[in-house]
């Protein structure tokens, strides 16, 4: 019998009503449907300063970091929405992916939380470009980190038009493309997992 593979969402803004955050709602229902095991959070829930070696010199990794390490590794795959902000990645997404990326342990034990590690992803904004730089750019990023990003992707433009009064999406093309995206983030995790933990 194959293994339900267990992804992590989030979007990569905390604001109320963030297309990002309806984005990360309809991924999160997606997959569900599609049989993976899904785990929802908010990056609000794990604050982190402003990247700073002098301070990770002296206080170490924060705390939240380490955790959302260990909450990345726990997972096959993780499915991330992100905002545009002037054509790149939300600071707040940013500075996450950084701080993870400095993760070396968890307490005496080895820990590269990101490295192998699935990801899909999405994009959003206002305007008619669905935040295809961002993505471009977010994309560049994570690989180099070291993780393994399936190539298909689902952008939502116009976001304040984008999704019905159930939070569903609106256009048929867009759902059939976070149909695709979510099939093959869940037979990629699956291939490929990386998973620490049950």
């Amino acid at each position: 019998m194959p293994v339900i593979p267990k992804i992590l969402v989030f979007a990569g803004s905390v604001r109320t009503g963030a297309y990002s955050g309806r984005t990360a709602d309809v991924a999160q229902k997606e997959l569900a449907m599609q049989g993976a095991e899904v785990t929802r959070i908010s990056l609000a829930d794990y604050p982190l300063p402003i990247l700073d070696e002098d301070l990770e010199k002296e206080k170490g990794v924060p705390e939240n970091a380490v955790n959302l390490g260990r909450l990345i590794a726990a997972h096959d795959g993780l499915l991330i929405a992100t905002p545009e902000y002037n054509g790149s990645i939300p600071p707040l997404l940013k500075n996450t992916i950084d701080w993870v990326s400095r993760v070396r342990k968890d307490g005496g034990r080895s820990l590269r939380p990101l490295a192998g590690k699935v990801a899909g992803l999405c994009s959003s904004s206002n305007g008619h470009f669905a935040g295809i730089r961002c993505i471009n750019h977010l994309r560049a990023v994570l690989v180099r980190c070291r993780m393994e990003v399936v190539t298909p992707e689902c952008s939502v433009p116009e976001g304040g038009n984008s999704f019905d009064d159930a939070g569903n999406f609106r256009d048929e093309r867009l759902h059939k493309s976070m149909e695709h995206l979510c099939r093959t983030l869940i037979e990629t995790s699956r291939l490929l997992s990386t998973r620490i933990g049950t």
